[in-house]
């Protein structure tokens, strides 16, 4: 595995599973049995967790001491069901932590029953409850799209051009429904961001955000880096091919 720092975070790139190992050993790392409060981990959506979460499950690589103190939730979220095969925290459930036997009660959702304004109170208070004023996320894990798009923020988002401060919104995304997500605000509050991306169908996406100068708006990964210090990226060779 090769490492760097860049404007954009480090960057760490490697076969799939070196880089698997390193997001468990990231988001592990901020556990600390010393600490009272829980560990406050969001996953990711799309299929690059799913291999994450199957090759966790077969490694053992999330401690049960972690698996039994952290909440768990998600990045960001599509407005369905947990039951629909398209909801993020639905299918961390099932690959992840079913099998890691996390308690239903360890897993934050999106209250996707509820009003848009109603849903965003009552996931941010519990997050407050969890992590404490002022905080988002302990450990934030995003993917990357091959549009540059990271948690729900695609191209010309206005959550790229402000979001009053709030650490989360629910936004209608078109073509692909209303979601909730973590803002950029909410990154910048985060102990640890975590961004996993593997595949060549990701390459372009990845030499705009780390090689371009295009605005966050028109490539949202790059709102990435208004918090560097605290991002790490895991690229896999195909999708790192054609950085310098």
């Amino acid at each position: 595995m090769t490492e760097k720092i860049t404007a954009l975070g480090q960057v760490k790139i490697g076969s799939p599973p070196e880089l698997f190992a390193a997001a468990a050993a990231l988001g592990t790392s901020r556990f600390d049995p010393q600490v009272r409060r829980p560990l406050l981990w969001a996953l990711g959506g799309g299929t690059t967790p799913r291999a994450w979460y199957r090759w966790c499950v077969e490694q053992r690589a999330i401690p049960a001491a972690v698996a039994a103190q952290a909440r768990f939730t998600v990045s960001d979220e599509r407005w369905v069901a947990a039951e629909s095969p398209d909801s993020n925290l639905g299918n961390a459930a099932r690959w992840l932590l079913d099998p890691l036997g996390v308690p239903a009660a360890h897993r934050l959702a999106w209250s996707v029953g509820l009003a848009p304004g109603a849903a965003v109170a009552a996931y941010a208070g519990e997050v407050t409850r969890i992590a404490g004023v002022g905080r988002a996320y302990d450990v934030c894990m995003l993917g990357l799209g091959a549009d540059a798009h990271t948690a729900s923020f695609f191209p010309g988002s206005p959550l790229l051009e402000g979001d009053g401060g709030a650490f989360f919104a629910t936004i209608d995304v078109p073509g692909r429904g209303r979601r909730g997500t973590i803002t950029p605000s909410g990154l910048r509050a985060c102990g640890l961001i975590v961004v996993l991306v593997t595949g060549a169908e990701k390459s372009g996406a990845v030499r705009r955000i780390f090689q371009g100068s295009e605005a966050p708006a028109a490539a949202p990964g790059r709102i990435l880096q208004s918090c560097a210090d605290r991002v790490v990226w895991l690229l896999d060779d195909a999708a790192a091919a054609g950085l310098a």
